[in-house]
């Protein structure tokens, strides 16, 4: 390598070097992350309904019942007439 590319490769990586830091003609820049939740369960979850002949014990009655509410109050669910 003769002196000529030394010296220009010495001069491009301190440009690059240079290139990276702020100053007052370019301020550093703030990089801001914001998290969106796009809840979808909306479009595949469905109330459960049951029959009158359906036996439950009393932490399936409270797991349905918990459920169907869940989903009136996020997905607007009606109950049935």
């Amino acid at each position: 390598m003769n002196c000529k590319t030394g010296l220009a490769i010495s001069l491009l990586l301190a440009l690059a070097a240079c290139k990276n830091f702020p100053t007052a003609a370019q301020p550093a820049t703030e990089v801001v992350t914001r998290t969106k939740v796009v809840d979808t369960a909306c479009s595949w979850t469905k109330p459960i309904y049951l029959d009158k002949s359906d036996v439950l014990s009393d932490a399936t009655a409270a797991a349905i019942l918990a459920h169907n509410k869940a989903g009136a109050r996020n997905c607007n669910w009606k109950p049935l007439k």
